[in-house]
């Protein structure tokens, strides 16, 4: 027998006490008919905000003729969304999951299985950073190797390195006769949003040809239009070998993707991975309807339009609240503002304000406004930013005086 007032859910969320009826455009409404302007967008996966009609018309059409079939069988829309993806990147080769950890989990797998194929099973070891997050899975928590996410699951899955964040000498020490890889987000959104510079990704590229490693990206959080460019690591004019995706790729709906080269690939053979549900054709209609959008002429340019609006709107508002926000970072509409006061004083500040956002590591608040945001809301958002700032420096003047 079970407590009559317990609750039927796991116990693992801090939820807010909101609850959201209908979502139109970058707004969510409540029950009540309270409406919010939602900054977090899903944690960066409402790519295409609520309710976008391309969407709703795609998923609907779909849901009236086929939702699953299994990859026992062909599937028309893997084939479609998978050539877009390798017409518009580095990649050759797509596998498609459910979720971020999925797609993670398969580029680690896909790593590996490149050195056994080559005659060197030995080399299994992958490199990641310090403040990095990669998904929940035995995997992707040993690879991002914060302890409160490893805490309680027993003996950490083998074969991780974790080395500082931009600690270049630390990365070619820990290279070794096992090294298989190096996993890097070029924007580290959870931890932070810290960027990797543009010159460290090319010299992380360089250091991966010398040494034979494979350089695997995690644009889960930072892909698909976020930055401003289709993925991120474009910025930098590099390609990797391995990419990981989800988030804003389904715009709301669950999919992940795994890319590589042709190469990277080869030992991907049948039987060797697989999935039940990745790659439906539910999850497919979705991804082609994104892409739609997402690589429709001027798309890109328009995030990278309202990014330097709200960047340069960030930056006078720190300048005024220094006492509240010290710092503004990321890149397009991935950006950070870290703070002075807890970052959970924050957060609720802004919620006050009816304004959503997500709070990071580095005691960090993350911006993460759907893509279709106009410029008329990021100056909405913005004014609640500045009310929401002066609110909180009001008590620290006070305190002052």
């Amino acid at each position: 027998m079970t407590d009559a007032n317990a609750q039927p859910l796991y116990d693992t969320f801090a939820r807010a006490d909101l609850r959201f009826e209908r979502g139109e455009g970058v707004w969510l409404v409540t029950e009540s008919g309270d409406r919010y302007l939602d900054f977090a967008a899903g944690i960066a996966v409402n790519s295409l905000g609520h309710s976008h009609p391309h969407l709703v018309e795609t998923l609907k059409t779909q849901a009236e003729k086929l939702w699953h079939v299994s990859n026992v069988y062909e599937i028309p829309g893997q084939k479609r969304l998978g050539q877009r993806l390798v017409d518009n990147t580095f990649a050759d080769k797509v596998f498609f999951t459910n979720s971020g950890a999925e797609a993670l989990e398969c580029a680690i797998k896909t790593a590996r299985r490149y050195h056994y194929v080559n005659g060197s099973p030995e080399r299994f070891r992958i490199i990641t950073f310090e403040g990095a997050f990669h998904g929940r899975t035995l995997a992707t928590i040993a690879a991002g190797g914060q302890v409160k996410y490893l805490e309680g699951f027993g003996p950490k899955v083998e074969g991780f390195d974790q080395v500082p964040f931009g600690d270049e000498k630390a990365l070619k020490a820990a290279i070794g006769p096992e090294t298989a890889a190096i996993l890097i987000e070029p924007i580290q959104g959870e931890g932070g949003v810290r960027s990797v510079p543009d010159e460290d990704l090319r010299a992380l590229r360089k250091l991966c040809d010398d040494e034979g490693l494979l350089l695997i990206l995690d644009e889960v959080q930072s892909g698909v239009g976020r930055t401003g460019k289709f993925f991120a690591h474009e910025w930098s004019g590099i390609q990797p070998d391995i990419m990981a995706v989800a988030k804003g790729i389904g715009g709301g709906f669950p999919l992940g993707a795994c890319l590589a080269t042709a190469e990277a690939a080869k030992g991907m053979t049948a039987g060797v991975h697989g999935t039940t549900f990745g790659g439906n054709p539910l999850a497919m209609a979705v991804g082609n309807a994104v892409l739609d959008i997402i690589l429709g002429e001027g798309f890109l340019e328009h995030v990278q339009k309202i990014a330097l609006f709200m960047k340069q709107g960030l930056a006078s508002i720190s300048d005024r609240y220094p006492g509240v926000i010290s710092e503004v970072r990321g890149r397009g509409l991935l950006v950070g503002m870290k703070s002075v006061l807890p970052n959970t004083a924050l957060v609720q500040a802004l919620r006050d304000e009816h304004l959503l956002t997500v709070g990071a590591g580095d005691n960090v608040v993350r911006l993460l406004p759907p893509l279709v945001t106009t410029e008329d809301e990021a100056r909405d958002a913005l004014t609640r930013i500045e009310a929401a700032a002066e609110r909180l420096s009001v008590p620290a003047r006070q305190k002052s005086a």
